[in-house]
């Protein structure tokens, strides 16, 4: 990636294509990866940068050290701008996981003032807008709301109701969130690197659009990231996301079983996982022995290939095990015709794949992000590995042509948005949308060809008003109430 061919076609790539230029920035456990890339005219994610360091400070998906991560984040970003100095840089996509995010169900229900319009985004977006009032338990904040189906009047399970007509459009929701400090300490993260946080997204559902294509998404799917320090789960069924989890056991916890296991350092057990590691015992070699040279001096160790095997299945193992734990929790143990995609760096053990078919009574295969990518350039990312970064370009492009775009301030506080969250509600004038220009937030809404309304449904409308005003005035109460509070965070931060 470094030569001066690949060079070369990057720059080239730069000047001859006019989309935009969005950058995946994934902070693992075990390494920090920035790419660039940018879609061509074929819609194929051209790769035209790319950064990989040692990552530190970070464990188990949570920041624990800001200097040492933002040390990691810097030299991954330098990487990438060396590979193509014709990059600028500026604005990242962030992968997020860790024990800390939790996912709930939630069923959200909207009126129309007017049955007879067509349904259209603005309707969706607001729908989607009040989910953000959502009640979470203290500490936590929302990360992401992803609409599953919708509800138009009797009709259930539509899954585009834009153009439809109807009085009430309800739908589905899956909302992700996780704790408002770990998250505050990713956005200071990136912030002190010269960075700004375009948008933070779940790490397997960033997976999982760089693994899937259309028949996984209708036959059903468990995409399975086991990373450095999470193994994270995302599972979609009849063309939706069901479900999502993090476990908080991956590579780290084998590399520290061997370590602990078979009295070696830390480096020499990961050397032995990846080069010698394999996930199924019965594979191994039961007379083959790896010499590890003694400490300062000390005689030499051999290790067992077979012990070795037996330290990686038992993990392997349990891992596998929390995930079928997931998929029975849903009801979807049995119904995954897809079966079950493995993808991250933890994904290249030896004989994996027959142990998740063992342990899961389902079909596994390896997840590769090269169903999206093109060019000569991006043969080295087609590595599992890399599958979360690449996704996140590709959430890059799905808000830049959705026209849904965000951007998170210092402390990972929302800043300025465009799109679902951008809308206000404006209660005294039943449910029409209000931009908002205070502190450069808000979203233009063209109101030339609104229906005017007639004088008796403006009376109408009057006298609902009057009889709602003692619940309303409650509701902007302790909306003035959360945004001093809002306030005082960020006085905090």
């Amino acid at each position: 990636m470094s030569d001066s061919k690949n060079t070369k076609e990057m720059e080239t790539n730069t000047q001859s294509n006019k989309n935009p230029i969005i950058v995946g920035l994934d902070i693992g456990t075990t390494k920090v990866v920035a790419i660039a890339g940018r879609k061509n005219e074929f819609g194929k994610l051209e790769i035209l940068g790319f950064g990989k360091a040692e990552s530190a400070g970070v464990s188990h998906g949570v920041v624990m050290n800001i200097e040492q991560c933002i040390r990691s984040i810097e030299e991954s970003i330098k990487r990438c701008l060396d590979s193509n100095p014709s990059l600028e840089i500026n604005d990242v996509y962030v992968g997020i996981a860790g024990q800390h995010i939790k996912s709930l169900q939630t069923r959200g229900d909207r009126v129309r003032v007017s049955a007879t319009e067509e349904i259209n985004k603005a309707d969706i977006d607001l729908l989607i807008h009040d989910q953000y009032k959502t009640y979470l338990p203290a500490g936590d904040q929302i990360i992401d709301v992803i609409p599953q189906d919708f509800v138009v009047d009797n009709t259930p399970a539509v899954l585009d109701p834009i153009g439809m007509s109807g009085v009430k459009i309800g739908a589905n929701f899956h909302i992700i969130s996780g704790d408002k400090n770990a998250i505050r300490n990713i956005g200071r993260c990136v912030d002190k690197s010269g960075l700004k946080i375009r948008d933070l997204v779940l790490q397997p559902l960033a997976s999982a659009a760089a693994v899937m294509n259309d028949e996984d998404l209708e036959a059903g799917v468990a995409i399975v990231d086991i990373g450095g320090g999470t193994t994270d789960l995302a599972v979609f069924y009849d063309g939706m996301l069901k479900h999502t989890a993090v476990i908080p056991y991956a590579g780290v916890n084998i590399s520290n079983d061997i370590r602990n296991g078979l009295g070696v350092l830390k480096a020499q057990a990961e050397q032995l996982k990846t080069q010698f590691g394999t996930a199924l015992a019965n594979e191994a070699n039961a007379n083959a022995f790896i010499t590890i040279p003694g400490l300062r001096g000390m005689p030499a160790k051999e290790i067992s290939v077979k012990n070795l095997a037996h330290i990686i299945q038992a993990r392997m193992t349990e891992i596998l095990d929390h995930v079928v734990y997931h998929l029975k929790l849903v009801g979807l143990d049995r119904k995954l015709l897809g079966g079950i995609i493995l993808t991250g760096g933890g994904a290249q053990l030896k004989n994996l794949i027959q142990l998740t078919e063992y342990v899961t009574g389902m079909g596994a295969r390896l997840g590769y992000p090269n169903e999206h990518l093109a060019g000569s350039n991006a043969e080295g990312l087609q590595n599992p590995m890399f599958a979360t970064c690449v996704g996140l370009i590709l959430r890059g492009y799905h808000d830049f042509e959705t026209g849904r775009l965000r951007h998170i301030g210092e402390g990972g506080n929302v800043i300025h948005l465009g799109g679902i969250e951008a809308i206000e509600v404006s209660y005294l004038t039943a449910g029409v949308p209000k931009p908002d220009h205070q502190a450069g937030v808000g979203a233009e809404i063209d109101s030339s060809n609104a229906v005017p309304e007639s004088k008796d449904e403006a009376a109408i409308r009057g006298e609902r008003r009057s009889q709602k005003f003692g619940k309303l005035f409650d509701g902007l109460k302790n909306k003035f109430i959360g945004l001093f509070e809002d306030i005082e965070d960020q006085k905090m931060d």
